[in-house]
């Protein structure tokens, strides 16, 4: 491949996460090492806490492009590239090529750290935790949720969930966690069972290793590494009061994504896309139905405007529709003009989530919608998390708060909750 390259760090310099004054940063010693970096966050009035961070090489807009050039072996046409800045980002991280081997020992370790390092930050032990709840895109492993609670010191006994919905699995684990009314006939109702119990819910995400083999412009330049996990007790430090869940094929596989994960493949008139299965005692599956590529590739996109498209019309309707409920809730307890705090939307790009905001503005439905990870890129299941982290030192106790998740496939996870303290 011919040598056009320019590092990028004297150019379009987005802020490193790995800049930040309160990231702690280390080597994970897998191929040449890998750089991690963590940062905490806790919040003694509502009682809650929790870690987010990434792992790899920071790059930057122009250094990523000169990073997929040399992925695909050939150049990245001027109109392949996409105006990154304009989508909310300005930096991702991504993994040294790896060989499995190498790949599943580095995430075991860093989904291992992210779960030590959320315990500790709430002031837990390891044997208080009765429940485990992540999201995962493309899990490296079957037992993955199972094989990193095991190594940090988590209980055998604790309920393990592994939520495989795209970019809704955090928000999955979280409604799962809350809502007792998501419980399918015959399966353990989540949410009655981890009431006011110690839990880890959240969302880690190694897209470099899931999107390197891809061919597809658009989803080399979107997605990084990234994962956000929280330490919460439901009905006392977060406090269900509405939400729902629902999902609607991609006919078209406008996101085309592989299920690395086991499921029928199958679809049934009038029944769920979501199986549910059981690893074993403590394991619980949830795996969502994907179009998948017709080329075996890992994803593949049809452009912007079919993203748009995808998430904006249905996410809109998702959202009015919980948010009727809450006003309806709020007026029902004598306290109509309570409102949302805030939303904690999935960071897809600035676009989307901008033109959401807009048309929930103009059917009357208007809170903030903050951006907040423009320097990881899209991360799928660990946004709503991170972002939340973010946003956690401006909340207070009883704000009410509204989750927003969505993904490919399609699936929508909206809630709202009310912060304890």
């Amino acid at each position: 491949m011919s040598s056009k390259k320019n590092s990028g760090d004297m150019t379009e310099l987005g802020i490193s996460f790995f800049d930040r004054s309160n990231v702690k940063q280390e080597t994970i010693q897998v191929g040449v090492g890998v750089p991690l970096g963590l940062e905490r966050v806790f919040d003694s009035r509502c009682g809650i806490g929790g870690v987010y961070g990434s792992w790899g090489k920071s790059f930057n807009n122009i250094g990523l492009i000169n990073l997929i050039e040399s992925w695909l072996d050939e150049f990245i046409t001027e109109d392949e590239k996409m105006n990154l800045s304009d989508l909310g980002f300005v930096s991702r991280h991504h993994t040294p090529l790896l060989n499995e081997s190498e790949h599943l020992k580095l995430e075991i370790e860093v989904g291992t750290r992210i779960l030590k390092e959320a315990i500790e930050c709430n002031g837990w032990k390891p044997s208080e935790i009765e429940g485990v709840l992540l999201g995962i895109s493309g899990p490296i492993s079957d037992d993955y949720v199972c094989q990193i609670s095991r190594q940090a010191g988590i209980p055998e006994s604790a309920l393990k969930v592994s939520v495989h919905k795209a970019c809704d699995g955090s928000m999955g684990a979280l409604n799962l966690s809350l809502n007792p009314r998501l419980a399918a006939p015959g399966q353990v109702n989540i949410a009655q069972e981890l009431l006011g119990k110690k839990i880890l819910v959240g969302g880690i995400e190694g897209l470099s290793r899931f999107i390197s083999k891809t061919r597809d412009r658009n989803a080399l330049q979107l997605f990084g590494n990234g994962a956000g996990v929280i330490g919460i007790i439901p009905g006392e430090s977060l406090k269900f009061l509405v939400g729902k869940d629902f999902e609607d094929y991609d006919e078209d596989g406008v996101l085309a994504v592989r299920m690395f994960y086991p499921h029928s493949r199958e679809r049934k008139p009038g029944k769920s896309m979501v199986e549910i299965s059981k690893d074993n005692d403590s394991g619980v599956r949830v795996a969502g139905l994907m179009h998948e590529p017709m080329d075996n590739s890992p994803i593949a996109m049809t452009g912007m405007m079919g993203m748009v498209k995808l998430f904006v019309r249905t996410g809109v309707q998702v959202v009015s529709d919980v948010y009727n409920s809450y006003q309806a809730m709020m007026y029902k307890l004598g306290t109509p003009d309570k409102s949302i705090a805030v939303a904690i939307a999935h960071h897809a790009n600035l676009k989307i989530n901008s033109l959401k905001h807009k048309q929930l503005q103009k059917i009357g439905i208007n809170f903030s919608m903050p951006w907040l990870l423009s320097d990881f890129g899209n991360v799928c299941s660990a946004s709503n998390i991170i972002a939340f982290l973010r946003q956690l030192p401006l909340l207070k106790p009883g704000d009410h708060i509204l989750f927003d998740g969505f993904g490919a496939g399609t699936y929508y996870d909206v809630l709202a909750v009310e912060m304890g303290g």
